[in-house]
């Protein structure tokens, strides 16, 4: 009698619900079962059908929409098309990753769940619900989640006669094999894959940095950027709401620390073998070097989650370093975990530095076991192409910030990005004036120059769609709320409204003060000189009675009601998702009660039809 089978299905934006998938196919594979973990995209929907016992993880993104690996499986699963009777054979769970801070919590999972009892599958266990705005983030939900999910499913699938589930703290074979080569192969390391013509996170696009601007003065606390990059050359298109995105570096300083720590040399070559016939991480390059892997491709700045420390344990070298990784892995320790990790944001690095003997003897088979692939970071695009040809702008808040922990804690990428300096590369632009120069005379006797542009900074980026769309009639009135950093898209927005003729353009700008965090101030004062915007301010520190834009909004009433209402206009928002949206929302419906003289539930329902047909969108982060 074979061994029971399990596939295990993953949604995942940015890494959360790829490792529960993999946590909980370890946890298969120490109960016999013969597993599979996969993105939802990379599998064959058709199959579904055939499947007996499949487990959906999956994440929420923007506002109520599906990762971005499981699109293409989100709009099959939704044809019309489908028989009510076509999953009737399928044994099915649905486990969702969310945020309880925003208004759609774990809508994918709510929805996928829903459509596969139309689909006729049977649900094993009710849908779960992670939250990370519990004390003990969404492992408060799975854990349960998961010891009913495996109850029911021992019930439904016993193991044959004769076989025996291992221990949860069994150590499972490696994913992968490094293979050191003993010489330095000839040539550059090469990424085994065919080229596509659009960038995208397999094949992004070298970007040069043109410039990279504090836009804060000195004296403000908090560094932004605005940053701008060529994409001359490029295949590169995008509209206003559009984001790009962008992988980041690890530091060259935490890259030495880590191959010390492991006894790596961070200049041997090697490559990787699949245990299992599994695909090998597409943005490696085979050979690589290690410092290649580190550097670019494994997350030693993240803050870990219990997964690793699981793994970890199964290293200890000493009987101190053993029982606290244990504790940690365990469902009674993630009390300890939070207070020892989440809280502080202790990183990887420090980590294994606290567990030095554990750190010693990891096997270096396991490094991608242990350690997640860094995630892109996803920046709203601050600038038009109408505006500015060939050209990115971001506009980049440098994440910086102190806990319990003696060193300051940094974001990857931001840091990253802010310590590059254009100015390094800007004689290669010269030097390819003068190699054109060269190349228009016949100087045939003469050896060519050689190459000299090792100082450009180059930054790896592609473009996807974003949450927020524009109206494309020109007589529709916009109105973006955009504090702070949100203001990034709506300048995009505005440079294309502009270019394109469109007025009826309304600004809601808050910040600190004027005189320090006023973005884009002279850019707006010429909008408003030829009356092609108007503008809202709402500086928070430079009076006694702090004022955000939420109280512009209330002064505005009867204009956003007009606008909004006898002129089907639209209104955004962009920015933290902390306090503001939900101040702003509350305003607007002081405004339609107030200006419009709606009661209470008529506003409740207004403000639910704007965002129902597109009329009231957000993009928020927290």
């Amino acid at each position: 009698m074979a061994a029971p089978a399990l596939l295990v299905l993953y949604g995942s934006q940015t890494g959360t619900a790829q490792d529960t998938a993999e946590r909980i196919g370890r946890q298969a594979q120490r109960r016999c079962f013969r597993v599979r973990v996969e993105a939802l995209d990379s599998y064959d929907v058709a199959g579904l059908i055939s499947e007996p016992l499949v487990v959906f993880v999956c994440s929420t993104t923007g506002q109520g929409e599906p990762p971005d690996n499981m699109k293409n499986f989100w709009r099959f699963l939704f044809r019309k098309s489908l028989p009510s009777t076509a999953l009737c054979r399928l044994d099915c769970a649905v486990l969702g990753l969310g945020d309880s801070s925003y208004a759609r919590f774990n809508f994918v999972a709510k929805k996928l769940h829903k459509r596969l009892m139309q689909l006729g599958a049977n649900a094993i266990v009710p849908v779960g619900l992670g939250d990370d705005q519990h004390d003990l983030g969404p492992d408060a939900v799975i854990d349960p989640w998961l010891a009913e999910f495996w109850l029911r499913v021992r019930e439904m699938y016993p193991l044959p006669a004769g076989w025996s589930a291992q221990s949860d703290d069994f150590l499972l074979p490696s994913r992968y094999v490094f293979d050191f080569l003993e010489a330095t192969p000839d040539g550059p390391e090469k990424v085994a894959q065919r080229e596509t013509p659009q960038p995208s996170r397999q094949h992004p696009f070298l970007a040069r940095m043109v410039t990279n601007q504090r836009v804060t003065h000195p004296s403000h606390f908090q560094d932004v950027r605005l940053i701008e990059f060529d994409i001359g050359g490029s295949p590169i298109e995008f509209t206003a709401g559009d984001v790009v995105m962008i992988s980041p570096r690890n530091s060259m300083e935490n890259v030495d620390l880590f191959c010390r720590l492991l006894r790596l040399d961070p200049d041997q070559h090697f490559t990787l073998r699949s245990r299992d016939s599994a695909p090998l991480p597409t943005r490696l390059p085979q050979p690589c070097t290690v410092r290649h892997l580190v550097e670019r491709y494994l997350d030693i700045s993240c803050v870990p989650r219990r997964s690793i420390f699981e793994l970890l344990a199964g290293f200890a070298a000493s009987d101190l370093e053993d029982e606290k990784l244990r504790e940690f892995a365990s469902a009674q320790g993630q009390e300890e975990l939070h207070d020892y990790c989440t809280r502080p944001r202790r990183t990887l690095l420090e980590v294994l530095q606290d567990f030095p003997h554990t750190t010693a003897a990891l096997q270096v088979d396991y490094l991608l076991d242990l350690i997640p692939e860094m995630s892109p970071r996803a920046f709203s695009i601050a600038s038009s192409l109408h505006a500015h040809p060939g050209r990115i702008h971001i506009l980049l808040a440098v994440v910086q910030y102190k806990t319990r922990l003696h060193k300051p804690r940094q974001g990857l990428c931001s840091t990253w990005l802010a310590s590059l300096d254009p100015q390094a590369g800007e004689w290669c632009v010269w030097m390819g004036d003068f190699l054109g120069l060269w190349a228009s005379v016949n100087f045939s006797s003469l050896p060519p120059p050689p190459p000299l542009c090792a100082g450009e900074q180059r930054v790896p980026l592609w473009v996807k769609k974003g949450g927020l769309t524009f109206p494309s009639d020109p007589e529709v009135p916009v109105v973006m709320v955009g504090p702070g950093t949100g203001v990034a898209p709506f300048r995009a927005a505005i440079q294309e409204r502009v270019a394109l003729g469109r007025r009826g353009n309304y600004l809601f700008f808050g910040c600190r003060q004027e005189s320090r965090d006023f973005y884009f101030e002279a850019e707006w004062a010429e909008l408003m000189k030829a009356q092609s915007l108007a503008l809202f301010t709402a500086f928070s520190r430079d009076q006694e009675e702090k004022i955000y834009v939420q109280h512009r909004l209330r002064e505005q009433g009867p204009l956003l009601w007009d606008l909004l209402v006898n002129n089907t206009g639209h209104l955004y928002i962009a920015g933290n998702a902390k306090l503001m949206p939900a101040a702003v929302t509350d305003a607007l419906r002081a405004i339609f009660e107030s200006a419009g003289g709606l009661s209470t539930s008529a506003s409740e329902e207004l403000l639910a039809k704007l965002e129902r047909v597109g009329r009231f969108q957000s993009e928020t982060w927290s």
